[in-house]
């Protein structure tokens, strides 16, 4: 059992983090954090403009977990460790670009470089898929996704790494900074750029 001293750590960096504001085209909600990870963890949702009635988002969506562990695991090299994921949809000849990885992965550490988001020990994996119907899914046509899991060791103020973290989410639905309220653009457009 973790000493109370650190819960009370914990429990102010969440509440910092419950307090922070992002675009108003992100909808952000706390969501049940995974258990058995650490002996603190905190979690929140990510959906770039959903639907109203649904909630779902058709452009792009994530997840991140602030774990804590006064313990400090040898793999985390500290007391802290976020766990991200994000993913949105995209145009089939988009998806077989052989950079897409690359550039989805650098969209990362830079939003992280951007905000100051001191961190080490990244890893992470970018996953692209091309998808086509058949049958009675056909009238789907051809379909692209890019999936982006990451993990990273934080230092100092964890806001910063949340922020970064929204404007992947943001980013890989084609929504760079400053775009708010804009159309959705192409990916295709942003990747060269």
């Amino acid at each position: 059992m973790a000493e109370t001293g650190q819960s009370a750590v914990f429990d102010d960096v969440v509440e910092r983090l419950r307090a922070m504001t992002f675009r108003a085209d992100l909808s952000v909600r706390e969501i049940p954090a995974p258990t058995g990870l650490s002996p603190y963890a905190f979690a929140l949702a990510a959906d770039v403009r959903p639907d109203p009635d649904t909630g779902e988002s058709p452009y792009g969506t994530g997840r991140m977990v602030v774990l804590h562990d006064p313990d400090e695991p040898e793999a985390w090299a500290g007391p802290w460790r976020i766990v991200s994921f994000a993913q949105a949809p995209l145009e089939p000849e988009i998806g077989s670009d052989p950079l897409l990885a690359d550039v989805a992965w650098s969209w990362l550490i830079d939003a992280l470089r951007a905000r100051d988001a001191e961190h080490h020990d990244a890893a992470g994996t970018a996953t692209k898929t091309l998808s086509r119907g058949f049958g009675s899914l056909a009238a789907e046509g051809d379909g692209s996704q890019i999936e982006l899991r990451a993990s990273w060791s934080p230092s100092g103020d964890l806001a910063p790494h949340v922020d970064a973290w929204a404007e992947l989410v943001c980013m890989l639905a084609g929504l760079p900074p400053g775009s708010e309220g804009m159309e959705v653009i192409s990916i295709r457009r942003t990747m060269r750029d």
